[in-house]
């Protein structure tokens, strides 16, 4: 089944550079001393804004490519249902996975992913991303930022949200890239974006 067209396999290894120089180069930011630096301070502010600029035109174009595609519907699900939908996904790979047990939800041309993918993907896409590119743009402009958010220092508030989002798309991330290797064979899910056929 062809599942990924061209634009989808482009924007989706663009993002992955683009979160591994942010998440190296945030990690180096967030660690860094005087003493021991995993990037040189400067160069590390400078990969880390770049990245973070390219990544929201990069989201303009996931955004758009979603509306004016085909690719949106598989973002679409009913509420009614989800949880139990979801559960069942869960269970398969807690448990069912392991036992060799079918997919409940195999991979189809209307169903590139299951539920359980596909509320993590809403949510990390359409709540977690904005969130993340919100704080980083304020950051970026400290001087929007107000004085005080929720009894906090303004810059601090925008700083820890920044961090703690980065830190779930990290974990995201290393689950995403697990769970790849549990196609068929350890490879063929990455063959996939690839050559875009599944």
């Amino acid at each position: 089944m062809y599942l990924y067209p061209l634009w989808v396999r482009l924007w989706h290894l663009t993002n992955a550079i683009l979160f591994l120089a942010l998440i190296v180069t945030g990690l180096s930011l967030q660690y860094s001393s005087n003493e021991f630096s995993i990037i040189p301070f400067n160069y590390a502010v400078s990969i880390h804004n770049i990245s973070g600029i390219i990544l929201c035109f990069t989201y303009v174009v996931y955004l758009l490519g979603n509306r004016f595609t085909s690719n949106g519907q598989y973002y679409q699900f009913p509420l009614k249902g989800m949880a139990t939908r979801v559960w069942k996904q869960f269970r398969y790979y807690s448990f069912g996975i392991f036992r060799k047990e079918e997919a409940p939800y195999p991979v189809e041309i209307g169903r590139k992913f299951n539920p359980l993918q596909k509320l993590s993907y809403v949510i990390i896409m359409y709540l977690m991303m904005p969130l993340i590119i919100i704080s980083g743009l304020f950051l970026f402009f400290p001087d929007l930022i107000p004085d005080s958010i929720m009894f906090l220092s303004g810059i601090h508030f925008v700083d820890l949200t920044h961090i703690f989002v980065g830190f779930v798309l990290s974990v995201f991330m290393l689950v995403h890239i697990y769970f790849c290797t549990i196609g068929k064979t350890p490879t063929s899910n990455f063959k996939s974006m690839i050559d875009g056929w599944h």
